[in-house]
């Protein structure tokens, strides 16, 4: 089952108390105060994973806690720090605060972790506390408590191209045969119900990740059909290419294709900046003759590549691949180093997602 929306609960691990101890020791009759410092909680950290494309796994535990940290003692011995809690999540994980909506965090590189809360600091013992006009303090501190926050988790996947078009258009059939995805496939509108992603290669050694989601209908980004459900996923893709239906197309291709750009311009306006291309599909059971001239020539005005193809023989689908591939060259920012949050170093990272990822 894919999941792309989930609210779980964590709990960094609050610090452990300071000790109130005085030295004891033969012949040492008023020895001074030596309570340790407790030691601080476990930060609860997300880690972007390339390995997970949903949020399903996290569901089997919806409670996530840092270690606490442990109480100081005498003799100067300070608590041991907290373990933190290390949860592996999709990259492309948007965290945000379930009562406020406030943004936390967004993870969107393999490896990258976040903070999402910060273990409680430790007490201090009553050795911090002694001065020249206290020798002998008789209190210590408390470790800071924590308590448990609720989170939202919300997923928008991160691909180079997406596919959108109308249900049945042959967005499954398309990613089945340029990729290693095996979505379901079916002559049935909306056979597709979650985004499927895949990674198409080219020129030997190069490759690019495609997604598709559900179908668009008129109306989507008003919550008709599957489609406004799904629409985030696309947010972040570089490419949009708009499949159309050429054997049975909804009203006239050019229409067809205006109908998707204004779901998406409803959706996020922002998005008509991306770089997009059409493709005509199922040219080998192609409807109309003057519905692909039509289109060609909307394409030819407005500067669109247009890519004729058949899902099902093949037809087209190498020019398809190498095109894409080089648009997705093209529109690939140049590398920058993003500066990561990165917890406090700390022996031995405590994994308490089962180790599972």
């Amino acid at each position: 089952m894919f999941v792309d929306e989930m609210k779980m609960i964590i709990q960094a691990g609050s610090g452990g108390n300071g000790c109130m101890s005085f030295r004891r020791e033969k012949y040492v009759p008023k020895g001074g105060p030596d309570g340790g410092d407790g030691g601080d909680g476990g930060n609860v950290i997300f880690e972007g994973h390339a390995g997970m494309n949903s949020l399903t796994r996290l569901r089997q535990r919806q409670h996530y806690r840092g270690e606490r940290g442990e109480h100081g003692k005498g003799k100067d011995m300070h608590g041991r720090n907290g373990l933190p809690c290390i949860v592996k999540v999709p990259i492309g994980t948007i965290v945000r605060d379930a009562e406020t909506a406030e943004l936390l965090a967004e993870i969107l590189e393999d490896g990258q972790q976040v903070v999402i809360q910060k273990g409680g600091r430790g007490g201090k013992g009553n050795a911090r506390f002694s001065s020249a006009t206290n020798r002998a303090p008789r209190y210590s501190e408390d470790g800071h408590l924590v308590e448990p926050i609720a989170i939202r988790l919300e997923l928008k996947l991160i691909a180079d191209v997406a596919l959108v078009g109308y249900p049945n258009a042959g967005k499954s059939t398309l990613i089945s045969r340029i990729s290693s995805a095996r979505p379901k496939v079916d002559e049935y509108e909306f056979t597709t119900l979650h985004p499927n992603l895949g990674v198409v290669s080219y020129d030997d050694f190069k490759s690019f990740l495609v997604a598709d989601i559900p179908g668009l209908i008129e109306g989507a980004a008003e919550g008709r059909g599957l489609g406004i459900k799904f629409l985030r996923h696309i947010e972040r893709t570089r490419i949009l290419l708009h499949l159309l239906d050429g054997a049975t197309p909804h009203g006239s291709l050019v229409e067809e294709f205006q109908t998707i750009r204004e779901e998406v311009k409803k959706f996020n306006p922002d998005m008509l900046n991306r770089h997009f291309a059409v493709a005509v599909n199922k040219m080998d059971s192609l409807g109309s003759q003057d519905e692909l001239e039509e289109i060609s020539q909307f394409c030819r005005e407005n500067q669109i590549p247009l890519f004729r193809i058949s899902a099902v023989t093949g037809e087209g689908l190498e020019t398809l691949v190498q095109e894409l591939g080089h648009m997705v060259e093209s529109s690939r920012p140049a590398p920058t180093t993003r500066e990561l949050i990165q917890p406090k170093e700390e022996p031995g990272l405590k994994n308490d997602f089962l180790n599972e990822v």
